[in-house]
């Protein structure tokens, strides 16, 4: 695949886990002729040159996309629509703007409006990560065997979903192409949810004072597993559960309704009650594996 699909200049503008790990994947499949690096911290740049993330680097979006093919976005939700107000008026006639954020119909309202005749946008979401960010946290297969989301839209030119679809593939993912409410909606209960209430139950057991000590200090794999996303960059994910509040608060009073279910089976003593709970649960996350 990697012979039938070459860009010749790609932009990434946010050199982290993300903008990172996509760089390195092209450039394993040999893929992509040049990746230039834009950011604002120099240091994350010029490491990101060093560990051959990237080939060249710029702290001017503008000069930076000027040349590129293909320019993906992997900032935090709530910067997407301005830096796309930057780079768009300096992307060449024929390019691809696309992005990796979390959440795409605010990404695509703030978008969709300012892209010019003769640029194709396709907006999209590689469903990977981890907890570490930075260009010394990417890898080449991040991206293998997980799933892609491509959001396109009325705008987006059948050529450009093509090339992106590709691209995706290359890194290694399995592409899926649906609208946006649909995509929200279910990133908000498989990804968002999992992160808020990961965040909640640090807070939780990090503020309980019945004994002198912090009893996080006693945290075994279970706790440390379980929270291990609650490490996740602060900024991003106030981006995104701002960005994507109305399918997120969904999730969030389906999930209080559960929970307040097992409480009250809890307080009751029902033992008949909790196994059936706890059943049920294991049964739908097996069919997982």
């Amino acid at each position: 695949m990697a012979a039938a699909f070459h860009i010749d200049r790609l932009a990434v503008v946010g050199v982290g886990l993300i903008g990172g790990s996509l760089a390195l994947a092209l450039k394993q499949a040999g893929a992509v002729g040049e990746v230039l690096g834009i950011g604002r911290g120099l240091p994350n740049l010029n490491l990101a040159l060093e560990l051959g993330v990237v080939d060249r680097i710029s702290r001017d979006p503008v000069e930076g996309v000027r040349d590129a093919d293909v320019v993906f976005l992997a900032t935090p939700v709530n910067s997407l629509g301005v830096i796309a107000s930057q780079v768009l008026p300096a992307m060449k006639p024929g390019s691809i703007l696309t992005d990796g954020g979390s959440v795409k119909g605010a990404v695509i309202e703030a978008i969709e409006p300012l892209v010019p005749e003769g640029i194709a946008f396709v907006p999209g979401h590689p469903i990977a990560g981890t907890e570490k960010s930075g260009a010394s946290a990417a890898f080449a297969t991040l991206y293998r065997d997980r799933r892609c989301i491509l959001t396109p839209t009325y705008r987006t030119p059948v050529e450009a979903l093509e090339k992106v679809r590709l691209m995706w593939q290359v890194a290694g993912s399995e592409v899926v192409v649906m609208d946006a409410d649909k995509h929200d909606r279910i990133l908000a209960a498989i990804s968002h949810l999992p992160h808020m209430i990961a965040y909640s139950l640090v807070n939780a057991v990090g503020s309980y004072d019945h004994f002198e000590e912090n009893i996080l200090e006693y945290s075994a794999g279970g706790f440390r597993d379980f929270t291990r996303i609650a490490s996740s960059d602060p900024t991003m994910w106030r981006d995104i559960a701002l960005a994507n509040r109305t399918a997120l608060l969904e999730m969030i009073e389906r999930y209080e309704s559960f929970l307040g279910e097992l409480k009250e089976d809890i307080a009751a003593g029902d033992g008949q009650k909790l196994f059936e709970f706890f059943l049920n649960s294991k049964t739908l996350r097996d069919g997982i594996l």
